[in-house]
């Protein structure tokens, strides 16, 4: 009995870690930023949001857990050494300093900042916050040992407890119904299909393939050595951490959609987020909101900054893990200073064409023993899925132009 629950508390602190690193900047704003576009149509919106920004993640996962990978590299090697380093750089990059790693720190600024500077004391706020920011995300990541318990056991409880409150408040009082919002546009016919691409934003797919490194080295670290429990503790910890993920993206949804009724449709959703704290708690309610974001936005840098250290230091070992961590929190501070909206709007084009590579390498993970992980099958495959993945980049582009 002693044992079953040992193993039962072991998987949730795995779930735990897995949570922390998964949900971060992009899995509090652009929730709620769907619930307010979809309107009454947020249901449908919803089921295609959690289809790419959980299942997707789940099946990532599962597929480094079926194939004994250790990350995104040897997951993608069945396609050539050559496709698998190009990949995994462009992926790591994306996720790493140009994109995901400096959105941690710029989304609980606009959250939580940004709205109490004046216009001309914008850019010294953000200088000044992201400066801290990464300083403390870089004393954190070189404890490279403890990094599950300082995500697991310290800072994830912290987080949800600041989380709860806002949802409880929101439940027993909501600002109106989820019937009367008027969808946009382009969720009147299409909420499902926008509900998905938007979960694109999040890159928890991607994040996923690239923690696959730092997971199984935190399992190793709690006890498990062969590669059977290594796997199994892997399916069982993700399966915890991203059914989390889920019910706190359905919750932020409905609080997007509710919100309709007080205010206009923001530029974003930490926009959003903020002027619902504020509505619930007032000034205190903006305090917990950026101590929240903060939290929770440090615990996904954090991972992020380690994997990509993890997985450059040891394709390159000649240039040490703590350099590799330097230049990341580097790079992403000055990147971070470019602004939230910058960054979001720049990155869209390149996840549109490493998204359905990245889900194609998923699926062929996963149905791996039904081929026997043929190279063949693997390199066709991909082939025919980066023709049209290339021609979405144009065309993505186009679109954020005109808007």
């Amino acid at each position: 009995m002693n044992s079953i629950k040992a193993a039962c508390k072991t998987y949730l602190v795995i779930g735990s870690l897995i949570f922390g690193m998964l949900f971060g900047a992009g899995n509090l704003i652009f929730p709620v930023h769907l619930g307010q576009l979809a309107g009454n149509q947020w249901i449908a919106a919803t089921g295609g949001f959690l289809l790419s920004g959980v299942l997707l993640p789940l099946f990532a996962l599962l597929a480094i857990s079926i194939t004994h990978a250790n990350g995104l590299y040897e997951l993608a090697l069945p396609n050539g050494k050559r496709f698998a380093l190009i990949f995994l750089i462009l992926v790591q990059i994306i996720i790493g300093p140009l994109c995901a790693t400096p959105r941690t720190a710029t989304v609980p600024y606009t959250i939580g900042v940004a709205p109490y500077l004046s216009k001309g004391m914008q850019g010294w706020g953000l200088l000044a916050y992201t400066g801290a920011f990464f300083l403390i995300v870089y004393f954190f990541a070189t404890c490279e040992g403890k990094i599950t318990e300082i995500i697991g056991k310290v800072l994830n409880p912290i987080f949800l407890i600041m989380l709860f409150l806002i949802f409880l408040l929101a439940f027993v009082h909501p600002m109106g119904s989820t019937t009367t919002p008027q969808p946009t546009p382009e969720y009147v016919n299409h909420a499902f299909s926008n509900g998905f691409i938007q979960g694109y934003n999040t890159v928890d797919a991607l994040a996923a393939l690239v923690f696959g490194v730092t997971i199984i080295t935190a399992i190793r670290q709690l006890g498990f050595k062969s590669q059977q429990s290594v796997s199994l503790a892997t399916t069982k910890g993700g399966m915890i951490g991203i059914l989390g993920i889920g019910i706190l993206y359905i919750g932020l949804i409905y609080l997007g959609t509710t919100s309709r009724h007080q205010f206009a449709i923001a530029a974003n959703g930490g926009t959003t987020l903020n002027q619902i704290a504020h509505y619930y708690m007032r000034e205190f309610g903006n305090v917990l909101l950026l101590t929240l974001a903060t939290i929770t936005c440090m615990t996904t840098a954090m991972g992020l900054v380690v994997a990509f250290a993890q997985d450059f230091h040891y394709r390159f070992p000649q240039i040490s893990y703590k350099a590799f961590l330097r230049g990341n929190c580097l790079l992403s501070f000055l990147v971070a200073n470019m602004g939230l909206d910058r960054i979001v709007s720049w990155s869209i084009p390149v996840l549109m064409f490493l998204y359905p590579l990245a889900i194609v390498l998923i699926l062929l993970g996963i149905f791996s023993p039904l081929f026997k992980g043929a190279s063949l099958i693997y390199r066709i495959t991909t082939g025919i899925t980066m023709i049209p993945a290339f021609f979405d980049i144009p065309k993505c582009q186009f679109k954020l132009e005109k808007c």
